[in-house]
């Protein structure tokens, strides 16, 4: 059976405007179970010839058939499959993996076979393949720790892992002593007596007399073919071949373990370069994280700021009367009541709390000194939660305080500040509008709101003290600070509870007098409030909540379709989007300047592949010769980038959570945890490490395994 088949082969190498021409019209033939011996002088052309016949080069005419395949016409990753599965090779110079044992050389092949072996199945198979050449008990030795006839063993080993068809040695013996040739030589007949085609190339007369056949080269023309004196007869080779022992099955690890294990053991090599190479990503990993967890809790807090000042808040107004075409203003109507307030908070899913409001606008006097406040709010005690707004000391006033109408009241730091100077205003009473009211707590400090008004000038109330003691009066129709001015004296005024509707002069009865009308009051039909103040549960959902309270307030105001409302509300969008996008600006400028240094980072993984590739030259070569694919390539020298970036990535988030806890403990900064943020920043180093790795890896992919193997 012919398993090698030469016809006319040449090859021409073409250096600038010469052509070399290597060999001239070889032809000849191997037959199953063969061992050959290709001789001939340095620069004959016999490594050439065999570079062709192991499918490592092309010819450049000719046709060159393995087991009946034309090879000559086969792409590049068809030829390595067929060096993988058919051919193995014993190099002159070894070619061992550095800092690699002799186990993981012979079963390096393994890798790129495509079928499935368990790692035991492989480790078991290359074991027994070096017992087969002596070295059982330097498994787990190094080539450095290998002498040079130990080396060669392992060589032969990895040529054998894969069951090929045909066995090339390049001057097999050429770096060994005499003892240990004679060793290799009888190795070599061993493996030719067990059925195993061997084609051995060497200038030495001595070891091609080993051979059973003996091809020599001149100039690149065979000049003879005949056999050795040992050779046997066609007739004892059939034999042999019938005797031939059969093959067992063999299977090969999953692609993506074996690729993940090839470069984890090519970046242990150079343990210091891997860590100093994902120091950058570490360092911008963790600059992305930091960053943005302080932009995060920076937004945040900018956020709580405005939601403190009002931004969540939504302000629902009575609405506006107006005859003969003059209006008469916001609240010149009465249409608020506490239970739409009450309707609001129960029906309203994006609302978290509503407060009605009586406003006032009067004195507040303690001892000899006044102010005139700028709020005067009667109100409930849910006002504070919907300011968001905690007491300094004190107690708020209870719902029970709002139903019997007490006495009691809240000030603010401006007024404490005002009238008591130092003192502590807790207990003490303080007169609005000439009626006592005790103080029982005090607001913490605020400051300016959105308008620059100082909202630590005001008092709150209970609702129905300010309404019915304070006031006076419903405030339907006129502005209470105008209605204090034009009073005259309230010194001698009586609180009363029959001012709740417009004053109407109805001469059928004398005119009672104010005591009269205090121990006297009219039942209260309708009471009305100046506004009500509620709090949407977030930002994004003020729009929601505008939505659901004209729905609610239309409905019980029984307004009809296409009918104007009679109530307004107000919010503060324009300055939260305003607040809001000024945050989200800084955030992201923070990202933008942490993601430059993962782009410098994903530079110095590039440049350190380039040097590794430049590196491991001849380890490439050698993976293409024993069967890598282009492709094989590729994805190993990736899979180093993306785990250099991955373990970057990994230490970068744990770094990055470290700053930011930092940050919080000695400086008080405000930070947040971001999910997203470290999702994102590992999601980008992995990114990293394909698109900057990609290109050392199409790059090492695209070597010529010929011009690998011979790169110094």
């Amino acid at each position: 059976m012919k398993l090698i088949e030469l016809q006319d082969i040449c090859k021409t190498y073409h250096l600038g405007e010469i052509d070399v021409p290597v060999l001239k019209g070889v032809s000849f033939t191997v037959s199953q179970g063969e061992f050959v011996a290709l001789m001939g002088t340095s620069g004959s052309g016999k490594t050439t010839l065999m570079n062709i016949l192991g499918c490592l080069d092309r010819p450049t005419s000719g046709r060159y058939r393995l087991e009946g395949q034309d090879t000559t016409e086969l792409s590049p990753d068809e030829r390595a499959k067929l060096r993988n599965r058919k051919l193995g090779f014993v190099f002159q110079t070894f070619n061992l993996l550095p800092r690699t044992n002799a186990l993981e050389n012979v079963i390096m092949p393994l890798s790129y076979n495509g079928v499935n072996l368990t790692d035991q199945e492989a480790r078991r198979q290359g074991e027994e393949l070096l017992q087969r050449v002596g070295l059982g008990a330097r498994l787990d030795h190094e080539p450095s720790q290998l002498s040079g006839g130990q080396q060669q063993r392992v060589a032969i080993a990895r040529s054998l892992v894969n069951h090929p068809s045909v066995l090339f040695a390049d001057e097999p013996t050429g770096n060994l002593d005499s003892k240990t040739s004679a060793e290799m030589l009888e190795l070599f007949k061993k493996l030719n007596d067990e059925g195993v085609t061997i084609i051995l190339v060497t200038h030495d007369e001595e070891v091609a007399r080993s051979a059973k056949r003996i091809v020599r080269i001149h100039d690149g023309v065979l000049v003879s073919d005949e056999p050795s004196s040992s050779v046997q007869t066609p007739e004892e080779a059939s034999l042999k071949e019938e005797g031939k022992p059969t093959r067992r099955p063999f299977w090969a690890l999953p692609r993506l373990r074996w690729m993940l294990r090839t470069s984890l053991h090519g970046l242990r090599r150079n343990i210091m370069r891997a860590a100093l190479t994902t120091l950058g990503i570490i360092i911008g990993v963790a600059a992305v994280i930091a960053m943005m967890e302080i932009g995060r809790g920076s937004a945040s807090a900018i956020q709580r700021t405005i939601a403190s000042m009002g931004a969540n808040n939504l302000m629902i107004f009575p609405g506006t009367a107006a005859s003969g075409g003059v209006s008469f203003g916001a609240g010149s109507v009465m249409t608020l009541t506490p239970r739409d307030a009450e309707a609001i908070l129960k029906e309203a899913p994006a609302v978290r709390a509503t407060a009605p409001v009586v406003r006032a606008r009067t004195q507040v006097i303690y001892g000899n000194r006044n102010w005139v406040p700028i709020f005067i709010y009667g109100t409930i005690p849910e006002y504070l939660d919907v300011r968001e707004w905690p007491l300094a000391s004190g107690d708020m006033f209870t719902e029970q305080d709002v139903r019997n109408a007490s006495k009691v009241c809240i000030l603010g730091q401006r007024l404490v500040n005002e009238l008591f100077q130092g003192e502590s205003p807790l207990g003490k009473e303080v007169r609005i509008n000439n009626v006592a009211f005790k103080v029982i707590g005090v607001l913490s400090p605020k400051g300016a709101n959105m308008m620059g008004i100082d909202q630590d000038d005001i008092v709150l109330a209970p609702w129905t003290s300010i309404k019915y003691r304070v006031a006076g009066s419903a405030m339907a129709n006129v502005n209470q600070s105008a209605q204090t001015a034009t009073t005259s004296s309230t010194a001698d005024k009586v609180n009363t509870l029959n001012q709740i509707y417009p004053n109407t002069k109805l001469n059928l009865y004398p005119e009672q007098s104010a005591i009269q009308q205090a121990d006297t009051p009219l039942p209260v039909r309708f009471t009305n409030v100046d506004q009500i103040v509620a709090a949407a549960k977030s930002t994004r959902q003020i729009p929601a909540a505008i939505e659901q309270i004209t729905q609610i307030l239309r409905e019980r105001h029984r307004i009809k379709a296409g009918a104007p409302e009679d109530f307004s509300i107000r919010d503060m969008t324009e300055m939260t989007k305003a607040l809001a996008s000024t945050a989200t600006m800084m955030t992201k400028l923070l990202l933008v300047v942490a993601l430059i240094s993962l782009v410098v980072g994903g530079v110095g993984i590039m440049n350190i592949m380039l040097v590794s590739v430049t590196e491991r030259t001849r380890e490439i070569g050698l993976r293409m010769a024993v069967g890598a694919w282009a492709r094989d390539i590729l994805q190993q020298f990736l899979a180093e980038s993306v785990l250099l970036c991955f373990c970057g990535g990994i230490a970068g988030i744990l770094v990055g959570r470290g700053i930011s806890l930092l940050i919080t403990a000695l400086l008080g900064w405000p930070t947040e945890m971001s999910l997203d943020a470290i999702l994102a920043a590992f999601a980008v180093s992995v990114g990293v490490g394909i698109i900057f790795g990609y290109y050392p890896a199409w790059k090492a992919s695209k070597l010529d395994p010929i011009n690998a193997l011979r790169y110094e």
